[in-house]
């Protein structure tokens, strides 16, 4: 078990960021996924140690996460939301230097700062300050430096913000690579569906400082098979009113259809029944897979359509 957390709790004088979070990760690649404020990197620093629980115990990599704080960021990388690159600093010169304050001796370090920039597609550009680069750039230095000490899990947080599309599919490929091809383990932070889906097994969803789902998002999906997408023509709110009233859950997608989710015991012909009774047409009737959209909403509610989930770029 790479991570144990057992009935944590963490505020902010009266704010409750994680409410009562237990968490058990065995490895893998973990998507964290929840809307901005749902406590994703108040977890992770709970996990670093950069923040002390109110109550509860937990551990990484078997170490206490209260009395073993040094001991965790030695094994863990982490690549934070911000910038935390030094300014008047090279590339290699900063993801050495990060290499040290993990404990490398310094000709280790530096040795392996060429070998981690080369990877990750940046030894062209590895003797230029960093404050010249571009975002994306950026980006990719930020993950150099938790990799420089190859950890034994790697603590992503929103690790595609700003970057070009190009680029962003360039990092999930990198991750990617880095979890099924390097066997390092991952927990992935974001706010975009697609990157979690793309590069993790598993999820966790977080919602107002508690875990509302988590588990394999193949098993996840799996759970709800009876899906179906509808177009109709005619009065919305009538159709949607009536299948409220036979246990229907409906959201409206991008492209204007409906995704159903019909209860046991009722087939889809019902659809058309209900069309015909509220004098509607049905234009589209397709069975469709259940999404890490459908369940993440389903978790969370209709607020996170709001703050453009499952949207990259």
């Amino acid at each position: 078990m790479i991570i144990q957390l057992n009935n944590i709790f963490v505020s902010y004088g009266k704010l409750l960021a994680l409410n009562d979070v237990s968490i058990s990760i065995k490895g893998g690649a973990v998507g964290l996924l929840g809307p901005n404020g749902a406590g994703k990197t108040t977890l992770i620093k709970t996990l670093l140690g950069f923040l002390a629980p109110d109550s509860g115990i937990g551990k990484v990599l078997s170490m206490d996460i209260r009395t073993q704080r040094l001991g965790i960021r030695q094994k863990v990388g982490y690549m934070p939301e911000s910038d935390c690159y030094i300014p008047g600093m090279s590339a290699v010169s900063f993801v050495a230097y990060s290499g040290e304050l993990c404990g490398m001796p310094r000709k280790d370090a530096i040795h392996r700062a060429h070998e981690v920039l080369q990877y990750i597609g940046m030894e062209e550009e590895r003797y230029r300050m960093i404050e010249t680069y571009s975002v994306g750039m950026k980006q990719r230095i930020k993950l150099a430096q938790a990799l420089i000490h190859d950890p034994q899990l790697l603590l992503l947080d929103e690790p595609t913000i700003g970057m070009d599309p190009i680029g962003h599919q360039e990092m999930l490929d990198l991750i990617k690579d880095i979890s099924a091809v390097k066997k390092m383990n991952i927990i992935l932070s974001s706010h975009l569906l697609p990157d979690i889906e793309y590069t993790c097994q598993d999820v966790i969803v977080m919602h107002q400082g508690k875990i509302v789902i988590q588990g394999n998002i193949e098993e996840l999906k799996g759970l709800h098979r009876r899906m179906f997408e509808v177009k109709i023509k005619g009065n919305r709110e009538t159709f949607t009113s009536a299948l409220e009233k036979i246990g229907s859950k409906w959201r409206e997608t991008d492209s204007g259809h409906l995704r159903i989710t019909l209860p046991d015991g009722l087939e889809p012909e019902v659809f058309f029944k209900l069309a015909v009774e509220n004098d509607l047409q049905i234009r589209h009737l397709a069975n469709t897979r259940y999404s890490l959209e459908d369940i993440f909403i389903q978790a969370v509610g209709e607020e996170a359509d709001h703050q453009d989930f499952g949207k990259a770029g």
